[in-house]
């Protein structure tokens, strides 16, 4: 058995039936040009026909007496592949209106706990020979930073090759070599909790750092605790929504050449652009600038699948009218705020973590956690897939379209996944409580547009999509 981390236990405890905890991921290809008219048949048969040998696709959650205390993977016996293996088809016209709709219906739908916790969807009938998959798993088994990797391991940059493994099937890697503890285990639990002991030195420090206003003028950590209320912190139910945009990279890239940010901080100002644009047009924006919190990615210590993340939270300036201002202060804080934990050790890392987590986990799991005040009013995350094309037997990977999970009391969650030329959205909301969640797909395009004239740059006629048409279906999608 292997134990679950604090962090992956968190999201464990904090599975309800209003709160399902799993988060999904959205791919869509095009056909190979010389496909034949049963590619997909086939291709599915050749996934189906492969057992699960992956790590954490091969687990399940061991049922021990202590299950409840301290949960642990175990190896999965007898698993029915065609319980996590499916085929479903969209029906005409299959433009994104249609798959959205079928993968906001798979996303609501709780994973079952008893089994490994994971289902792939192969998606057929998506429009000009294009189709999908769609991957759900428990984010106490993989987090975006996990999913992304095992998804580079399993396509290929090489458009010729055939016959490729299942991404539950991947071959063995070769674990880099540790050094084994020395000593008797008196000693090393010792020695573990001095390490402890420093790391909670070095976070008190960090904390304090971050809590000074001469240090932080912009706000930071301060932020959290004058988090307004909107409509985006409200109690949830179990259903979502889905909503897409694609846009060049190379306009996010130009705009922060422009102003001196950095991508990440372009698209989060591009996105504080567009909620600040929908809470307008409900007349619910706040005279508080809104807050995001940002988890940023970190490397496993061990390498296996799991949760690694730290996390701060950025004011947004949405009472501005200008967006550059929302993007100069995205830069100081963002920039301020990992050098801050850029120096911190792995476990004082973890702690941090655990820190932030903390009000949302008993929160969650006292059930209260939409009556306090928030400390944040949504979440953007944002995950880099591949610089390079990639292949599934020949298939492009046209685009990845992330999917989260929502907390209770924070209706939204916002992820970015940089892949090709490309950069892609996922807006995850809570259906009753964001009925039209496509508004902020679409106001993000003008978001960036926005942004361009700020900069002086010369806006796209055609927008952010790669092509029209794509950007015209999106407008019209109620996913």
């Amino acid at each position: 058995m292997r134990y679950l981390s604090p962090v992956d236990a968190a999201f464990l405890r904090m599975e309800s039936p209003r709160t399902p905890m799993h988060v999904g991921g959205l791919m869509t290809f095009r056909l190979p040009p010389d496909a034949p008219p049963d590619f997909l048949r086939q291709l599915f048969a050749r996934l189906r026909a492969q057992m699960p040998s992956t790590e954490p696709f091969n687990l399940r959650l061991a049922r021990t007496p202590w299950s409840a205390l301290a949960p642990a993977w175990e190896p999965a016996p007898d698993i029915d592949i065609d319980y996590h293996v499916r085929h479903s088809a969209l029906p005409y016209p299959g433009g994104e209106r249609e798959l959205g709709v079928l993968v906001s219906r798979l996303h609501s739908h709780p994973l079952d706990l008893r089994r490994p916790p994971w289902e792939i969807t192969l998606i057929e009938g998506l429009e000009n020979d294009r189709f999908a998959f769609f991957l759900k798993v428990h984010h106490s088994a993989l987090d975006g930073m996990g999913a992304l990797k095992l998804v580079r391991r399993w396509l290929s940059a090489d458009a010729l090759q055939r016959d490729m493994p299942a991404l539950w099937a991947l071959p063995a890697q070769p674990r880099e070599a540790r050094d084994a503890p020395h000593g008797h285990a008196v000693e090393q639990g010792v020695e573990a909790l001095r390490t402890q002991l420093r790391a909670s030195g070095e976070l008190l420090s960090t904390l304090r750092r971050m809590a000074r206003r001469r240090d932080n003028p912009e706000g930071g950590i301060l932020s959290a605790l004058s988090t307004p209320r909107t409509l985006l912190n409200v109690p949830i139910t179990p259903q979502r929504r889905l909503a897409t945009q694609l846009f060049e990279l190379s306009r996010i890239k130009a705009v922060s050449a422009a102003t001196q940010s950095t991508v990440n901080d372009v698209a989060l100002a591009l996105i504080a652009g567009a909620v600040r644009r929908y809470l307008l047009e409900l007349d619910a924006l706040p005279h508080e600038p809104l807050v995001a919190s940002v988890p940023v990615g970190l490397p496993r210590a061990d390498g296996k699948p799991g949760n690694a993340v730290a996390g701060f939270v950025v004011p947004l300036e949405t009472q501005a009218d200008d967006p550059l201002d929302c993007l100069h202060v995205v830069r100081a804080v963002t920039q301020r705020t990992k050098d801050q934990l850029r120096g911190m050790s792995p476990e004082a890392l973890a702690q941090f973590t655990m820190l932030g987590l903390s009000p949302l986990i008993l929160g969650q799991m006292a059930r209260v956690l939409s009556h306090l005040p928030p400390i944040f009013n949504f979440v953007v995350s944002n995950v880099v897939a591949s610089k390079e094309l990639l292949y599934l037997e020949g298939a492009e990977l046209e685009a990845m379209y992330p999917i989260s999970v929502l907390f209770d009391g924070y209706a939204l969650n916002v992820t970015l996944v940089g892949y090709h030329d490309r950069l892609s959205l996922g807006f995850t909301g809570c259906r009753d409580a964001l009925p039209s969640l496509q508004r902020l797909a679409v106001y993000s395009a003008e978001a960036l547009e926005e942004l361009e004239r700020a900069a002086g740059l010369v806006p796209h006629a055609a927008g952010a999509a790669e092509h029209a048409p794509a950007r015209r279906t999106r407008r019209r999608g109620a996913h």
